[in-house]
């Protein structure tokens, strides 16, 4: 039995359901190593995520309160402040990393093919 097929990329064309090639079988080998990269950039965010809230602001905070950052001890500092920064941070790396990951794969937005807005509204019923 094949995998799920993907409805990534997909376009309504002419009634039909056209799938691209490169990413219609989820047990295909390509799509095994997109979401291998996926499931790889997910967990070293999720790492650095918890290096900088619970390591920085629970287990490190007295070593960093040794260092003054913005007249704070920095371990105050980065359990108040400086975490939110990173998690904002992370939020954008993770972004971009996803949009090079996708484009590498040729499963970004740029490669969505749209159907036209009159294939799914009828303006035949429409009242004036």
């Amino acid at each position: 039995m094949q995998g799920l097929p993907i409805l990534l990329g997909s376009d309504l064309v002419s009634g039909t359901l056209f799938r691209q090639k490169s990413m219609s079988v989820s047990h295909s080998p390509q799509a095994k190593a997109y979401w291998k990269a996926n499931i790889r950039i997910v967990l070293s965010l999720l790492s650095i995520w918890f290096v900088v809230s619970f390591g920085m602001a629970i287990l490190f905070v007295d070593v960093l309160d040794n260092f003054r950052f913005f007249g704070f001890k920095f371990g105050f500092w980065m359990a108040q402040q400086g975490s939110i920064f990173c998690f904002v941070i992370l939020i954008f790396v993770y972004v971009y990393k996803m949009n090079k990951l996708d484009h590498k794969y040729g499963v970004d937005e740029d490669r969505d093919h749209f159907a036209p807005d009159n294939t799914y509204y009828d303006n035949k019923g429409s009242q004036k």
